[in-house]
């Protein structure tokens, strides 16, 4: 490829394909699935992913109007927006087509009123907190709130959903068996109100593999994380991997800046954290923490250049860090680093970061940076 910028991201398409396919091979031929692209695609890139799944989903989930503005122009899919849409953001949502959620009573009462101005019958998905404790109703609630909103003229309840709290962690299925079994009596509570065909999910990735599998148990799945190659827990991948075959799909590049020689003694970046204790040669890399490569990778993270590793020395900065390559041959400026991904034989992986800095593999890509620019392959 020519005339590419100095860092950007590449998405192997191909790779999203298979993963998006081998997924759907274990859900249920009548599930529908449900792309999740919140958070930029989880970082990969929301206009970019969606383009290419477009034919082999159904729908599509997000969680802001921001969200809902940039991919509604490159997609008519049914358009799932789980995340809160404040009043003054409300009539714009529903001008641009989506199927909104429903919190609570003040919320379905403020989208039937945005609705009715607009002359518009909105369809909503009704949010149950079934044992996680976050968003939604509960359920001992939801039998005056069915009543209630039956009422609302300007509002069609086209489904029901909850999340799991913990079924990708742990071997240990009693809380998920209980969130199941409060969910299953959530929807017989929507039968008895006369909502019999409405559509109903509370299962992610982890959800569809450890609960849902090929059964059909609800009728739309929402898979995110499994889509760009990752596992949701190193527990399902150990149970899974035989069976999926998940490829990675992004590769973080950049390209070194500069390549000098330190002498021994010599204090690298910010707050001194790293001395050198012989001659160093070093390689500046033109990205830092405001690209989405934390400070918690300082003085432990690595970086592929020549298809070898090479550690991080001192502190990330804002836009620039420093690695040691001494132990590579003729590192000149312009050679290619990778920060996430693979080079010829050497890969590095998000959870191999996360590892390192003490949280999950959606952590790790959701924070790199949606100015840099993303490269279908």
């Amino acid at each position: 490829m020519k005339n590419l910028p100095l860092s950007y991201i590449e998405i192997e398409k191909e790779n999203l394909i298979h993963n998006i396919k081998q997924l759907r091979k274990f859900i249920h031929t009548k599930t529908k699935i449900s792309a999740v692209v919140k958070a930029n695609a989880y970082g990969h890139g929301d206009r970019e992913v969606v383009k290419i799944l477009n034919p082999y989903v159904d729908y599509f989930q997000i969680n802001s109007v921001e969200e809902l503005e940039k991919i509604r122009k490159v997609t008519k899919k049914p358009i799932l927006l789980l995340g809160y849409v404040g009043k003054n953001d409300l009539s714009k949502a529903i001008k641009l087509g989506c199927i909104l959620c429903v919190f609570d009573m003040r919320h379905a009462l403020l989208i039937n009123e945005v609705a009715r101005r607009l002359k518009i019958k909105q369809k909503v998905h009704i949010a149950v907190d079934s044992h996680l404790g976050r968003e939604g109703l509960m359920p001992k609630d939801l039998d005056i709130f069915l009543s209630e909103i039956k009422k609302m003229k300007n509002i069609i309840i086209d489904g029901v959903y909850s999340h799991f709290a913990n079924i990708e962690d742990t071997a240990d299925f009693s809380h998920a068996q209980r969130q199941i079994d409060t969910y299953k009596e959530v929807i017989k509570i929507f039968e008895k109100h006369e909502f019999k065909n409405i559509k109903t999910h509370i299962s992610a990735t982890s959800g569809a593999l450890a609960y849902e599998k090929n059964n059909g148990f609800n009728n739309i799945v929402r898979i995110g994380i499994g889509l760009y190659g990752m596992w949701p827990s190193s527990y399902l991948e150990d149970k899974w991997k035989s069976k999926i075959n998940l490829k990675s799909i992004i590769r973080w590049v950049t390209h070194v800046a500069q390549v000098k020689v330190l002498p021994s003694g010599h204090s690298i970046g910010y707050g001194l954290t790293y001395i050198t204790k012989k001659p160093t040669t070093i390689a500046v890399i033109p990205q830092g923490y405001a690209d989405g490569l934390t400070r918690l990778l300082s003085n432990k993270g690595e970086v592929l250049i020549r298809g070898k590793r090479a550690p991080i020395l001192g502190r990330v900065a804002m836009n620039m860090f420093v690695v040691d390559v001494s132990h590579i041959d003729n590192v000149l400026p312009e050679d290619e680093v990778v920060i996430l991904g693979k080079q010829l034989n050497e890969r590095i992986t998000a959870e191999e970061i996360a590892l390192k800095m003490g949280t999950i593999n959606y952590e790790v890509t959701t924070h790199i940076s949606p100015l840099l620019p993303r490269i279908i392959v």
